[in-house]
């Protein structure tokens, strides 16, 4: 029924509609999956400005999806949602600059794009701001300001920002050494299969107490 309503709609020249369309094809919900008649939605909606479909349309021909790849053409809609404040589209414009893909490297550009994105809680983003801070590249480097992004993208459940707080505790790298709060992380980003986290989760055990150890395993539960 919803499908008939989209359908309807879509036909009729309703953005949100095309895109949902577009989405349910991309996906197979509800029709056989067909990129083709997704990518036709897709274009429909993205060029009466839907943000969804501008950046769904990017990824598309990011990875070449029953249409030929083309960088350049996926950093221009990126741009172009990215520019309506959807978070994914910022991500992944920020993606493009830290690679040089469809347009010039560029890592400020990219901390940039990637900045925004954060701001609004996207965890990819955080941790590459974190990644940012703790190299230097394209912002000042500055440890602290690592954690803080790391820190927030590791409350959200990614294990690379849970992995990297961990080294930072372990290190004394913009917060004060910590070796109870540094097996706490390990501990968690381990538990998602992350294997370097287990390494060092057992390399700093080997500098703790059986009271810390014992701690940290609490904190990490």
């Amino acid at each position: 029924e919803a499908l008939k309503l989209w359908r309807l709609a879509a036909d009729q020249g309703h953005a949100e509609a095309q895109f949902n369309l577009g989405a349910l094809y991309m996906n197979g919900q509800g029709v056989p999956k067909n990129h083709a008649d997704a990518i036709k939605w897709y274009q429909l909606a993205a060029a009466q400005g839907n943000a969804y479909a501008q950046n769904n349309l990017g990824l598309m021909y990011f990875n070449g999806q029953d249409i030929p790849q083309d960088h350049a053409e996926a950093a221009r809609w990126f741009r172009l949602a990215a520019a309506q404040g959807d978070n994914l589209a910022q991500y992944n414009l920020g993606y493009m600059y830290s690679k040089g893909l469809g347009v010039q490297q560029d890592y400020a550009e990219a901390v940039k794009w990637w900045r925004l994105a954060a701001a609004q809680g996207q965890a990819e983003a955080q941790y590459n701001l974190g990644v940012s801070y703790k190299s230097g590249q394209g912002v000042p480097q500055d440890y602290a300001e690592a954690v803080k992004w790391y820190r927030l993208a590791a409350a959200q459940g990614n294990t690379y920002a849970q992995y990297s707080l961990g080294i930072m505790y372990e290190e004394a790298q913009g917060i004060a050494l910590d070796y109870v709060r540094a097996h706490t992380w390990f501990n968690i980003s381990a538990a998602t299969g992350h294997t370097e986290a287990m390494k060092n989760r057992d390399r700093v055990s080997k500098k703790m107490t059986l009271q810390q150890i014992a701690k940290a395993q609490k904190m990490a539960n």
